[in-house]
């Protein structure tokens, strides 16, 4: 397990998190249109939630997304941290969207790898078309990753 810097706590989120996570969303100018506050982790520090990610779950798989380390904070291993940890909780093969060779780097380091969008579970899929749809439109270098899992993804 990674750790984290001593004056972080990571935790699941409760309801009075739901606008630290919002706010940490729509700053870092991802979609807040899925925010389910239920499925979050978040970094504090201090009393104050610094960091969010969400496993957003599908019939058969789960999405990781809206993971964000405030500005201030970053660069401390915070995010890696934080992805560990939301893959040791995934119980279905894990997927996630990132813009750019820099998160697929760091996606990478944490056992991603880049996959077609025909290998993504069906109800995961249809959302994923339309994102890359967008993606091609604007152009925005969308990528879709899957983590393998192995041993980690329990059997449901």
């Amino acid at each position: 397990m990674m750790e984290l810097p001593r004056e972080y706590n990571l935790r699941s989120a409760t309801v009075e998190d739901r606008w630290a996570i919002r706010r940490l969303v729509f700053t870092a100018g991802l979609d807040p249109t899925q925010i389910r506050w239920s499925q979050f982790w978040v970094i504090e520090k201090d009393g104050q939630v610094v960091g969010c990610g969400q496993l957003r779950q599908f019939e058969d798989t789960q999405e990781l997304g809206s993971l964000v380390i405030a500005r201030s904070h970053r660069r401390q291993g915070l995010g890696s941290a934080l992805t560990h940890h939301l893959i040791q909780q995934a119980s279905h093969p894990l997927y996630l969207e990132c813009l750019g060779q820099t998160l697929v780097q760091f996606y990478k380091q944490l056992g991603f790898q880049v996959t077609n969008l025909d290998n993504v579970p069906p109800l995961l899929k249809r959302k994923f078309a339309l994102t890359q749809r967008l993606a091609r439109v604007l152009p925005l270098p969308l990528v879709v990753m899957k983590h393998d899992g192995g041993e980690i993804f329990r059997s449901g």
